[in-house]
């Protein structure tokens, strides 16, 4: 494809944004930072991952003052806690270890 082709896609596409029109059947959305993405997904991830460790602290705290009597819910929210942690935790080195060698590529 020319780059004089390329450039006139991209100015139909944008056009076609800018209307909120749709391109060959598709609707184009208008606010593309309103779609949700991949960052979006992970921050979600890591705030349900907080919501859990915090129930489980409270669940903990009222089994120690004698509150709770379902020990065996609380050790298994904490082990499922713990894994989904771990992971979170593996995801990351993954993708730190992804961005590293990314970084030693030579261009």
């Amino acid at each position: 494809m020319s780059i004089e082709a390329v450039t006139a896609l991209s100015s139909a596409l944008n056009l076609a944004q800018a209307s909120g029109a749709s391109v060959a059947g598709v609707a184009m959305p208008t606010n593309p930072s309103a779609t949700p993405g991949v960052f979006d997904s992970l921050v979600r991830g890591l705030q349900d991952i907080n919501a859990q460790m915090t129930g489980n602290q409270q669940a903990v705290e009222s089994l120690a003052v004698g509150q709770g009597d379902d020990l065996h819910r609380v050790v298994m929210n904490l082990e499922s806690t713990k894994l989904t942690f771990d992971l979170a935790l593996q995801v990351r080195n993954k993708v730190l270890d992804a961005y590293q060698e990314l970084m030693r590529m030579q261009i």
